[in-house]
């Protein structure tokens, strides 16, 4: 089970910007490899604050952690930081430690090649709520590129396989030295020798793979999940982007969701609310036999407990609120049109609501309690 990311960093579910930056410092500089040689516990810290930093930086990201934990990025189970390379945790200290971080911890991994992630890619999913209620696996085709078989690199001329190139210049304050990534290469180090006729500049081909998503029960419409690895490739020593499967609800034919709760309108005929009435209701996965009482009044909202949708972290299920619509008909025979016209000063045919009979705020207020 993957630990809390607040819990990693040792800060609170308020913390600010400030102090998210501050604690992942801290564990940087405690954790880094270069400190603590051969050590794999070490290690597997220092990518865990790394994977929350990630994570608790973004307030997009964090704003989705805070609601649907670590399922809320990755159909694998996974979350975003579960796919990053050492690579990807040092590009991050240009932010975290300024851009001369890393002559203490061995600068030299931050003057080396880069090693460049694929572009990702974007597919949306429809799903059904019989599909979000019990959690699906879909297989799903996708276009990705991939790096054709047969490319060969050569080292590249002009960083001399380095990825970055040097600039020396003469300045007031004297002789400064400058390093950016190489142009002709892109910092990758090495250059394309030789490549298949059907592959594209980069050595790179469009193939169609099928990938499977796993989907959590009880995900929302315009949730995004994310499948780390699926994405395109990336030229070189690279890894693949990832595949970012946004959720699409398809509405229901009778049931509207609210949450985690469900919403059902019921409509009855005035002889089964006089005299009362025994009801099927099709729940999704499921017939539920519930019971209406004689005399029951248009409006009423009948609770089921735990037959809505089930909170994606585990916490349970929302309830099924049945909403009593009494019918009214619109034409009558002389027959029936005689009785109503003979008890229309019938006591038992006068509107006398008593105090169990709630308003409909007071009813809104209670469904929301």
């Amino acid at each position: 089970m993957k630990k809390d990311f607040y819990e990693v960093l040792g800060i609170s579910k308020g913390a600010s910007e400030q102090e998210i930056k501050k604690a992942y410092r801290k564990m940087a500089v405690k954790y880094h490899p270069d400190k603590n040689p051969g050590d794999a516990s070490a290690e597997e810290k220092f990518k865990e604050a790394a994977a929350a930093y990630e994570v608790l930086s973004d307030p997009q990201k964090r704003a989705q952690y805070d609601q649907y934990g670590h399922q809320a990025f990755d159909g694998s189970g996974g979350f975003g930081g579960g796919g990053m390379n050492m690579e990807d945790i040092f590009s991050q200290f240009g932010d975290i430690f300024g851009g001369g971080f890393g002559g203490g911890f061995g600068g030299g991994r931050s003057s080396g090649p880069r090693r460049f992630k694929g572009s990702n890619l974007r597919i949306k999913i429809k799903l059904t709520l019989e599909d979000i209620v019990n959690g699906v696996d879909k297989k799903v085709k996708v276009k990705r590129k991939k790096l054709a078989s047969g490319v060969t690199y050569s080292t590249c001329s002009t960083c001399n396989g380095t990825g970055q190139v040097t600039r020396v210049t003469n300045t007031i304050l004297g002789r400064m030295q400058t390093s950016s990534p190489c142009p002709t290469c892109g910092g990758v180090g090495q250059s394309i020798k030789s490549k298949p006729t059907h592959a594209d500049a980069e050595g790179m081909v469009v193939e169609e793979e099928t990938v499977s998503v796993q989907i959590p029960a009880g995900v929302q419409d315009g949730m995004q999940l994310k499948v780390s690895g699926k994405g395109n490739d990336a030229p070189s020593n690279g890894v693949p982007g990832d595949l970012i499967v946004v959720i699409e609800e398809v509405e229901h034919e009778t049931l509207k969701r609210e949450g985690e709760n469900l919403h059902l309108d019921l409509y009855i005929s005035f002889p089964e609310a006089v005299l009362g009435v025994a009801k099927d209701i099709q729940v999704v996965n499921s017939k539920v036999r519930i019971k209406l009482d004689a005399g029951i009044q248009s409006g009423k909202i009948l609770r089921l407990k735990g037959k809505g949708v089930p909170n994606i972290q585990g916490y349970g299920r929302g309830d099924l609120l049945i909403h009593v619509n009494v019918w009214t008909p619109q034409e009558l025979t002389k027959e029936q049109l005689a009785f109503f016209e003979k008890e229309l000063q019938s006591d038992n045919f006068t509107p006398n609501p008593d105090k169990q009979d709630k308003s409909f705020f007071e009813k809104v207020k209670d469904m929301f309690s």
